[in-house]
C-alpha cells in the first residue's frame, strides 16, 4: 500500500490488499486526513474483478461527501466534507 499527498489530494494504491484490509486501512485515512484534504483518489484496479472497487464505492463515513468513478477504470474519488 502506498499513500502520496499532494496538497489537498491524497493519492493510496490498495492493489493486492483483501477487502477487508483495504476498507479498515482506508477508513483510517479518512480519519487521520487534516481538514485541508479534500480529495482522496483511491487505486483499486480493475484486472482481476471488482471486489476492491464495489467495496471502496460503498464505503460510508461521516466525511465522505461523494464517491465518484474517475475516467481510469482503476481509480475512484473519494471528496471529503
Amino acid at each position: 500500500m502506498k499513500v502520496t499527498r499532494k496538497g489537498s489530494i491524497t493519492e493510496i494504491d490498495l492493489h493486492g490488499l483483501r477487502v477487508e484490509d483495504a476498507q479498515a486501512r482506508l477508513l483510517h485515512l479518512i480519519e487521520q486526513s487534516p481538514p485541508q484534504v479534500k480529495e482522496i483518489h483511491v487505486i483499486h484496479g480493475y484486472t482481476r474483478g471488482t471486489a476492491l472497487k464495489d467495496a471502496v464505492r460503498a464505503l460510508k463515513h461521516r466525511r465522505i461527501q461523494c464517491i465518484l468513478p474517475s475516467l481510469n477504470e482503476g481509480m475512484s474519488r473519494i471528496f471529503l466534507k
